[in-house]
């Protein structure tokens, strides 16, 4: 079932509840990765790999970034064995021209200069000005400041931990030569563990003490932007960005460190775009935002982990975008709301 404007809802002539409150619904029920479903079925398992990394996919753009940020932009280990103010720094200043060339041009594309118009665009409310729940009463300015000011340090702070603690033999290194097969296994392996670290941290932060103290921030956004996925509480960039931590017993080379902190930094922009895709002419060139993460925005309790890996399947909390998921919901949270 696929809705441009409205889908019409199941016997009957009027658009569903669900329906009404999205401009677009893209095509559901929402798949869950192929990889840990049951039961196992290699061409979709062939046809998910493919698409996010032999086309062009934020994956296999993330490996090249990757690669020539080790090549050409960060300092080589013998350098990051002593902590100085100049490479530290100029990681800093690196990765804040990152997240500003992906959130900011995705903003700048799609919300200021409207290239795309509303074309595959969730949500058509607008992204709020004048709003005192937000930081400098503006949502945009709110976003940038939080992902700028604690988000790239968090950021740049893991990786600058993780190649200091490798140069000095504090944690495992692996080499390309050492095993090239484990190597490419452990790109691939990477946004399956952000998946499921993703999923557990998340859960813990919609608890009432830790979403109250931190995770609300990031909820004052119940439409999203590009400048929204890392607009967090520093205590959740804490957590976000732990999963890094998986390689001081994991042996990885620098070029996987680069990889794990840009696949979670950038693609919490894109993912949070509000559009399905990048579409040029009539062409859609690039996946971006997921109805599947839009929807835990707008209705909080569901789907707190990402499709990589399906905990929220198998937790109940998975919200497939269909109207009957809808109605579960619904139900499961009046069953939270009255303590039964």
């Amino acid at each position: 079932m696929t809705t441009e404007n409205a889908t019409t809802a199941m016997n009957s002539n009027q658009p569903s509840e669900m329906a009404r409150q999205w401009h677009y619904r893209p095509d559901v029920p929402i798949q869950v990765s192929p990889l840990l479903s049951w039961p196992l079925s290699p061409r979709r398992i062939a046809e998910w790999i493919a698409k996010r990394w032999l086309r062009l996919a934020e994956n296999s753009i993330l490996v090249v970034v990757a690669t020539l940020t080790w090549f050409y932009f960060q300092p080589p280990l013998d350098v990051t064995k002593t902590l100085a103010f100049d490479w530290v720094a100029a990681m800093y200043i690196r990765n804040l021209i990152m997240i500003v060339a992906v959130a900011g041009g995705l903003h700048l594309y799609f919300y200021r200069f409207r290239r795309q118009g509303d074309f595959r665009l969730f949500d058509s409310r607008p992204l709020k000005t004048k709003s005192r729940v937000f930081t400098f009463n503006d949502q945009v300015l709110d976003n940038v400041f939080w992902s700028v000011a604690s988000g790239v340090t968090f950021w740049t702070a893991y990786e600058v931990l993780m190649l200091w603690a490798m140069a000095n033999g504090y944690v495992p290194v692996l080499r390309w030569d050492d095993n090239p097969l484990w190597f490419g296994a452990l790109l691939f392996l990477t946004p399956i563990w952000i998946s499921f670290h993703f999923y557990w941290v998340h859960l813990w932060l919609h608890w009432p003490p830790a979403y109250r103290l931190a995770h609300a921030l990031h909820h004052r956004n119940i439409n999203v932007g590009p400048w929204s996925g890392l607009s967090m509480h520093p205590l959740e960039h804490l957590i976000f960005f732990s999963s890094i931590l998986i390689h001081g017993v994991i042996a990885a080379h620098p070029i996987h460190i680069l990889f794990h902190m840009q696949h979670q930094a950038l693609t919490a922009a894109t993912s949070h775009t509000g559009f399905e895709n990048l579409n040029i002419g009539n062409k859609s060139w690039l996946g971006l935002g997921t109805f599947h993460h839009q929807m835990h925005h707008r209705y909080f309790e569901c789907n707190y982990g990402n499709l990589e890996m399906p905990i929220d399947k198998w937790a109940g909390s998975f919200h497939d975008g269909t109207d009957q998921s809808h109605e579960v919901m619904k139900e499961r949270r009046r069953q939270m709301m009255s303590g039964s």
